[in-house]
């Protein structure tokens, strides 16, 4: 049986994202210099990770610009992208890369989406599995202490955070159940 695994923000061909910093204003976001050398990285890990038959669902802003898509042929997987803000081209653009392009996607009890949905929009799905944020994390204040937490209704699934590769569900998981979530409908 094929695998699943989910990714987000690749921004294959971008030579800004190359150049973001943490918050704290020096450290930069992804280790490359360029965006070849960042695109070749990420080719490599993506295949090591994902077999031909696996299936990826990727959470949008695959690519900066529409030469960047020819990557996409390259990887591994049967691939459905989860639209971000970013993904601007005509659909039939994304057809030759991708089985499917959707707004979101519904798997066990919990949403797929590329931007964290509002919290009120949450009401029957466990967790919403997301990407936007790259190296940030939906936080939540504790109402007895002010003190910010992890909030563990969203689980964001950025390259950032899965070491520049797409992470399997199974992992997601885990990670969900690690920091108290709730997996399937509520």
């Amino acid at each position: 049986m094929a695998n699943v695994f989910l990714t987000s923000d690749t921004h294959f061909g971008h030579m800004g994202v190359c150049k973001f910093t943490r918050a704290d204003g020096v450290t930069k976001l992804r280790p490359w210099d360029s965006p070849e050398e960042m695109d070749e990285e990420m080719v490599k890990r993506w295949n090591e990770t994902v077999g031909p038959k696996d299936k990826v669902y990727h959470l949008g802003d695959v690519v900066i610009n529409r030469k960047a898509l020819s990557i996409m042929r390259r990887l591994n997987g049967d691939k459905v992208l989860i639209k971000g803000n970013h993904d601007i081209f005509r659909p039939e653009d994304y057809a030759p890369h991708f089985r499917d392009v959707r707004a979101y996607h519904v798997m066990d009890g919990m949403i797929l989406s590329h931007i964290p949905l509002h919290p009120e929009s949450m009401y029957r799905f466990g967790t919403n599995i997301h990407g936007h944020t790259h190296s940030n994390r939906m936080m939540k204040r504790d109402l007895f202490s002010d003190e910010l937490h992890i909030d563990p209704m969203y689980q964001c699934v950025c390259v950032e955070q899965t070491d520049f590769r797409p992470i399997s569900f199974e992992d997601v998981k885990k990670r969900i159940e690690a920091e108290k979530g709730h997996i399937g409908f509520k």
